[in-house]
């Protein structure tokens, strides 16, 4: 059974950095990728950024492009997003989950399944 533990939400200022970590179990070939999303309150739960499990290949939502990094730590099996430069708007409960489709539809949340239980991450002065 695949599950997902997302951890390293905090409260930081504008312009602060943040690492979210996504430790992935039970995961199998059928599952292509990762994708990490947010859902601030009162909106839909959006794309922030996915990658493939074993090979990489980011994609990122135009929102945070050029600030939000996603990678691997493949010792830890641990999905890692560094988020720079954080913005206000930034604010949200983040989420990872993996998906079995192709990159063309990585945005597409209904692709997502196993959800973890969210980390909150504030961005205010």
């Amino acid at each position: 059974q695949v599950q997902l533990v997302e951890s390293g939400g905090g409260l930081v200022q504008p312009g602060g950095s943040l690492r979210l970590s996504c430790v992935v179990s039970g995961i199998t070939r059928d599952y292509l990728a990762i994708g990490w999303f947010r859902q601030a309150p009162g909106k839909e739960r959006e794309f922030v950024a996915a990658r493939r499990w074993s090979s990489g290949y980011p994609d990122y939502a135009d929102s945070v492009q050029g600030r939000f990094t996603i990678s691997k730590d493949n010792a830890q099996g641990t999905v890692l997003l560094q988020m720079n430069n954080l913005k206000p708007e930034d604010t949200a409960i983040y989420y990872c989950a993996t998906t079995r489709v192709v990159r063309s539809s990585w945005h597409d949340v209904g692709q997502y399944y196993n959800w973890g239980q969210g980390t909150q991450v504030t961005v205010s002065s």
